[in-house]
């Protein structure tokens, strides 16, 4: 399989370095146990914000002037998964902006095996206007060293 976002997919698993276990609930997956394929959205989600406190860069206080927000976001499905599963979420800033960082995914299932890719983008904007703001100096050193 062809990934867009990604040149060579061996290399491209071992430049992460921060994760966090999700064991798949119940009602996360389909009639067939199968985990529905909107529940990665929630898994990116919940691992990026964790990722995001772990570099300083956001502590979940919402009256800042700068706040991050979704521009774009996508996953590519390669294996299975199901229900009580314990699978790991990796989370990596790939490419760090001005105003923007391009994150990227990588889950793997109970066997280590990968199972979702994904990517998206960040983009800072100030509060109140909605309009993109630079993500300072300090913001992007540690993102780039997580």
């Amino acid at each position: 399989m062809r990934i867009s976002y990604i040149d060579n997919l061996n290399e491209w698993s071992k430049t992460f370095s921060f994760s966090i276990p999700v064991t798949i609930r119940f009602s996360e997956t389909d009639l067939f146990g199968h985990m529905n394929n909107t529940t990665a959205f929630i898994y990116f989600e919940q691992a990026r914000i964790e990722f995001l406190k772990a570099t300083g860069v956001f502590d979940g206080n919402t009256n800042t002037e700068g706040i991050p927000v979704v521009s774009d976001l996508q996953c590519d499905f390669l294996k299975q998964l199901y229900f009580d599963q314990t699978i790991q979420v990796y989370v990596k800033a790939h490419h760090v902006g001005r105003s923007s960082v391009d994150i990227h995914y990588m889950v793997l299932d109970d066997k280590q095996e990968i199972a979702l890719t994904g990517r998206g983008r960040l983009v800072y904007i100030h509060a109140k206007t909605g309009k993109p703001i630079s993500l300072g100096e300090s913001m992007r050193i540690a993102l780039a060293q997580k």
